[in-house]
């Protein structure tokens, strides 16, 4: 069966996302847009998880769940975004994370733990005072079942390899925990072949997903994951990418890199956007106003690379 699916979406209890970013919404576009499987997003928050048992009620598929009312055949899977803030050789780190659960037992013990950590009623993606590899011991201690990977690793904020706040490998992100996270997420400024030229990465799944704030179907579903799997179980998909089976999970859906806002280094206020060799030309230095530009993520990957452009994996989905 093809199984298409949308991990990482948003709420209606998150910051800057539609106000009717529900079940029903999220359902209706899911099935427009072709999805199957679609995250429920933000899970901790009591308000929204509340919501979520309410509206949803266990599928015949392990680990997913469908509407109360009809649902067109979409399937939601458990699922949240959280950030830490910690400290790293002088450094504060702020890095965004997903989970996934599976189930809404698991998700329940999950958001008990991480609310020692952080108030999870202020926003859908709360924020956390505590490490990634702390994190990642956490999460994976409750259940061995959940999956967690970094979100957008490359966009310059809140992200494993921002300009910013991030890091320069991912095992000084993940550190002694490193190896129980086995995926990571392009975010739209970057795509697979960005990242498979970071040898790194190479055990890792690289996948895809929207990060939606809003149910249109040009939003929801604009980056996904496609498998082709005996029935679209949670543990099936889990499986798949944590073996990096190539026929199982078949390839990433992906928006051009070059549409998402951080791609390109540039200086927002000055209208000012520009390729990677070009900023390096320039220093960094905004021409316009002199003051320093974003570091966007196609010069970010040109630092981290150590394959030519064009590389590809042969183990690689696509």
């Amino acid at each position: 069966m093809r199984v298409i699916l949308d991990g990482h979406i948003h709420s209606k209890y998150s910051r800057a996302t539609s106000r009717e970013m529900d079940i029903p919404h999220i359902a209706r576009f899911a099935k427009i847009k072709g999805l199957n499987v679609v995250g429920t997003g933000d899970f901790t928050p009591p308000a929204w998880f509340k919501e979520l048992k309410d509206s949803l009620r266990p599928s015949p598929f392990s680990g997913l769940y469908e509407p109360l009312k009809e649902g067109g055949n979409i399937y939601f899977m458990v699922t949240t975004e959280v950030c830490t803030i910690s400290e790293f050789e002088g450094k504060t780190k702020r890095i965004h994370h997903v989970i996934w659960a599976p189930s809404f037992e698991v998700a329940e013990q999950i958001s008990d733990a991480l609310a020692k950590y952080g108030d999870l009623t202020v926003d859908g993606r709360p924020t956390l005072t505590m490490s990634p590899p702390e994190l990642v011991e956490v999460v994976t201690q409750i259940s061995r079942d959940a999956f967690l990977f970094p979100a957008h690793a490359w966009t310059p904020w809140f992200s494993l390899f921002g300009a910013f706040s991030g890091f320069n490998r991912f095992k000084d992100c993940y550190q002694d925990m490193a190896d129980r996270v086995y995926a990571l997420e392009t975010g739209l400024s970057s795509d697979p072949p960005m990242n498979w030229r970071v040898s790194e990465l190479d055990r890792l799944a690289i996948i895809s997903n929207s990060d939606s704030h809003s149910y249109w179907p040009w939003r929801l579903g604009r980056e996904a994951n496609v498998f082709e799997l005996p029935e679209p179980s949670y543990e099936a998909i889990v499986e798949a990418l944590k073996r990096k089976d190539s026929s199982r999970f078949l390839f990433t859906v992906e928006t051009d890199p070059a549409y998402g806002k951080y791609h390109w280094t540039g200086h927002r206020n000055c209208g000012v956007s520009m390729p990677a060799k070009e900023a390096v030309k320039h220093g960094g230095i905004c021409p316009v106003c002199g003051k320093r530009m974003t570091k966007g993520v196609e010069e970010r990957v040109e630092e981290l690379a150590d394959r030519p452009e064009g590389y590809k994996p042969p183990s690689s989905p696509g």
